[in-house]
């Protein structure tokens, strides 16, 4: 109960602070490329129930709903505007309303995309998927995109095993110092 009041308390501040800048991300976003400002991805949430997690559209249109490592050419396929957006996890600022909505916190491990079927089956084998997803998470601040399945479930675990409030409180600050750093950002 703490977490969610946590996470809605969290998520009102950053919306206040937040919303002029992401009214001048949707504004550049909308003059560099074609197709919509949001980008609804389905993504694996508590217990593996699919849900649409809303992102700022980094990559062009038709680009297949595929982690952006495996695609052939990711370069290829990021916007003008998206590589800025991703390397400072701007990108990531409508996910505040998943959180709003219950479908995330911003604690947890950040949730599979819908046919990353290796990473939810091993999640799912360890009891990682009766997690609620987070906007960040002990993988990701360990890591982030340099990761193997592997080494994320067995952070996924960590975290699994050592949740708290405390914890998560310093993961929150070691994500901020991530992304002010672009640390492990390789798309």
């Amino acid at each position: 109960m703490i977490k969610r009041i946590f996470d809605l308390m969290l998520s009102f501040a950053f919306i206040f602070v937040l919303i002029i800048p992401s009214i001048f991300i949707a504004i550049l976003i909308r003059l560099t490329s074609s197709g919509d400002i949001l980008y609804w991805s389905k993504r694996v949430g508590k217990n593996n129930i699919i849900f649409k997690m809303p992102k700022f559209r980094t990559m062009k249109i038709n680009t297949p709903q595929l982690a952006t490592h495996l695609l052939i050419n990711s370069s290829d396929a990021i916007t003008p505007f998206g590589n800025f957006l991703r390397k400072y996890s701007l990108d990531e600022i409508p996910q505040l309303w998943s959180i709003l909505k219950g479908d995330m916190s911003f604690v947890g491990p950040r949730p599979a995309l819908f046919n990353q079927y290796d990473l939810i089956a091993l999640r799912s084998a360890k009891g990682i998927h009766k997690l609620l997803p987070g906007l960040s998470g002990w993988a990701q601040i360990n890591g982030r995109d340099d990761l193997e399945i592997e080494a994320k479930v067995t952070k996924d675990i960590e975290y699994l095993e050592r949740q708290s409030f405390l914890f998560d409180l310093q993961i929150i600050w070691l994500t901020i110092l991530k992304v002010i750093k672009k640390d492990g950002v390789s798309h």
